[in-house]
């Protein structure tokens, strides 16, 4: 197996915290938030499939991904994300253009560097470190909200 398709897997998988909690999202759950946090279910949902469609698009140079990430303008919560169908199947479009990508890396690209200036200089294998943990780091907080939230 090349690093490509290492690193596809290792995405699907870590992919799975996320979508063990919105399997049990609902509609009603999407305008939660913790206490005196400032954002909901929703706003962390879709805020997740944008960045995954940035990345996409600005680390892995795919520019036909189209996206625009409201969540990253807004730079908040304006309480507009409580379509569960219409977040699912950005949710569902980020995952499938992430692995899909992924797994078309040629083997010397992921040395390449790239600049951003969300993370500044890494390889590509390190910036793909940052969208799993990205991810990963929502669900988390997703999960927290939907078991504690209000």
């Amino acid at each position: 197996m090349n690093t490509s398709l290492h690193l596809q897997a290792a995405y699907i998988e870590a992919r799975t915290r996320l979508s063990k909690v919105t399997n049990t999202i609902t509609e009603a759950d999407l305008s939660k938030k913790l206490d005196s946090a400032p954002n909901s279910i929703g706003f962390l949902l879709q805020h997740i499939a944008e960045v995954e469609l940035l990345f996409c698009k600005n680390v892995f140079g795919h520019s036909e991904v189209k996206v625009v990430a409201h969540t990253v303008i807004d730079q908040k919560d304006t309480g507009v994300w409580t379509d569960l169908s219409a977040i699912q199947s950005l949710l569902n479009e980020s995952g499938q253009t992430i692995a899909s990508i992924i797994a078309s890396v040629a083997e010397e690209d992921w040395s390449t560097q790239i600049t951003t200036k969300e993370f500044g200089t890494k390889t590509k294998a390190e910036a793909f470190g940052r969208i799993i943990s990205h991810t990963a780091y929502h669900a988390g907080q997703i999960a927290m909200i939907q078991k504690y939230g209000v």
